[in-house]
């Protein structure tokens, strides 16, 4: 195939080398010559050290390098030219005149597709004389790493176009996902499951950044916590996508953005690029503070209450704790009541337990070695560092947990991290967006999760997490934890929330 791809940025360049790499000749232009011979060069740089390091050999380097043809006039016509692939700046009218230019320039049979991140396919369409020959082709960077690709169909766009799309990307190594044309696409709208969470714990002071995102890595076993990717992308970027998304979706209380972002993005705290984010960095910046020692008596007796004591009684005796086993805690006796969805607040109350001795602890199976604590108002601080002490200690020769301090929340960070990720993902697949099944694929590959989130939901159990979900809504009274409808029908049916189950259509 003989494809044209305008725009020599960061991104135009990694799908040139891309296709180029997978066998197709590539005509590689912008309205900046200087832009492509720098494209062109960076990409035989990336070549040559593929060769270095044995990924490719050389003849097949040279060849890749051979069939990437710069190309001076953007808007030259191509009779050969199959699929022309749009990578500009993200803007509206850019993007309209770009495609206005090829449709003269270039045979009516061509493909165009759009690289846009942000942008409604729809209305960039919307601009031609023939609107269905254009769809959303949305790479991510960098592009020969990054192995997923969304598919997004205009309003208009030919039935056609898709699946021959579908078929170019797999076939040069890359998954796709179809993906409806909406704010954020696929990628990018379930990943504000994790990020608009974590800035809502951040809002209620549950812990500071560095003890969610400490708390995600190995409790959740996420590759990064929230307030390190957002560092990453920069806090700029972020903040824009999450506002976006929410406006797109017209304010929908699940997608809600943060108070806490308008004013660090106008000081200039955007993360690694600025040197300062919501972390500090580059040569002069301090070295992350370490989690403070564990000081307390770990041979103080504990008594574990509440439903969800079981597996957390059987942990600690195994781990040497001196574990009560009555009906009710000893006088001095720390009190441990693993929370599910409610706070530990509730539980005293409830169970009528003592206030300045009884400590939340989330009972969610953590990914590594490490354990959650939550404290109270009523806390005793002495208490508090002995409850840390039992938590933290392990069977002989065995390495003690980490344990994270937080403040009472319905839920702990942990679950309601995930309870977010999995009901962004679950709202995706109750308006039909996506496939369940490209959800997981994108999200993991895109995202780098450890699952898909409605695969994480199903190994919680989908009863487990319409539990978790209604006991955050119903001690919160915030309707961002309102369960969906597909977690919901597919708890109450015994079905896995991978299962897209059974269309209308089928039954007619």
């Amino acid at each position: 195939m003989r494809i044209r791809i305008v725009g020599a940025g960061a991104m135009g360049r990694g799908i040139a080398q891309w296709a180029a790499v997978a066998g197709h000749t590539v005509e590689l232009c912008d309205v900046q010559t200087e832009a492509v011979t720098a494209a062109v060069d960076f990409v035989g740089s990336m070549l040559e050290r593929a060769v270095q390091k044995g990924r490719m050999s050389a003849e097949d380097s040279a060849a890749a390098l051979e069939r990437l043809v710069p190309l001076d006039d953007p808007w030259a016509p191509g009779p050969e030219v199959e699929l022309v692939v749009e990578a500009v700046r993200e803007d509206l009218d850019t993007k309209a005149e770009v495609f206005g230019k090829l449709e003269q320039a270039l045979p009516e049979s061509t493909v165009f597709a759009t690289n846009t991140s942000s942008l409604s396919v729809t209305r960039i369409a919307a601009s031609l004389r023939d609107p269905g020959r254009l769809a959303g082709l949305h790479f991510f960077n960098p592009v020969p790493l990054m192995k997923i690709v969304e598919v997004v169909p205009g309003a208009a766009t030919r039935p056609g176009i898709p699946p021959v799309l579908t078929a170019l990307v797999e076939s040069c190594g890359h998954r796709a996902v179809t993906v409806a044309d909406t704010p954020g696409f696929l990628v990018n709208h379930a990943g504000r499951g994790l990020v608009t969470e974590a800035l809502a714990l951040l809002e209620e002071s549950v812990a500071d950044p560095a003890g969610i995102d400490r708390i995600a890595r190995d409790v959740l076993g996420l590759r990064m916590g929230p307030f390190e990717l957002m560092d990453l992308t920069g806090l700029d970027v972020t903040a824009a996508v999450i506002d976006s998304i929410w406006q797109g979706f017209r304010h929908e209380d699940r997608l809600r953005p943060s108070f806490l972002t308008p004013n660090r993005v106008t000081a200039g705290l955007h993360g690694r690029k600025t040197g300062q984010g919501w972390f500090a960095y580059g040569p002069d910046a301090p070295a992350p503070a370490p989690e403070p020692p564990v000081t307390g008596d770990a041979g103080r007796p504990v008594f574990v209450a509440g439903e969800e004591g079981d597996a957390l009684r059987g942990e600690l005796t195994a781990d040497g704790a001196t574990v009560e086993s009555g009906t009710v805690p000893s006088e001095g006796a720390l009190v441990l009541v693993p929370v599910w969805g409610t706070t530990v607040a509730a539980a005293v109350a409830s169970l009528g337990l003592p206030a300045a001795r009884t400590f939340g602890v989330d009972p969610l199976p953590s990914a590594g070695r490490r354990r959650v604590l939550a404290v109270t108002p009523s806390s005793d601080p002495s208490a508090a560092r002995d409850a840390r002490a039992v938590l933290a200690r392990s069977a002989d020769g065995t390495e003690p947990f980490a344990v994270s301090v937080v403040r009472d929340t319905a839920g702990s960070v942990a679950q309601r991290l995930l309870a977010s990720v999995v009901s962004v993902a679950a709202s995706i697949a109750e308006r039909s967006l996506a496939a369940p099944a490209d959800i997981d694929l994108a999200v993991t590959t895109g995202l780098g999760y450890p699952v898909g989130p409605l695969a994480w939901g199903d190994r919680v159990g989908a009863a487990r997490v319409l539990e978790l979900q209604r006991s955050l809504h119903a001690t919160t009274g915030d309707p961002r934890h309102r369960p969906t409808r597909w977690l919901t029908e597919r708890a109450q049916l015994g079905l896995p929330l991978t299962q897209a189950g059974t269309s209308p259509d089928a039954c007619a």
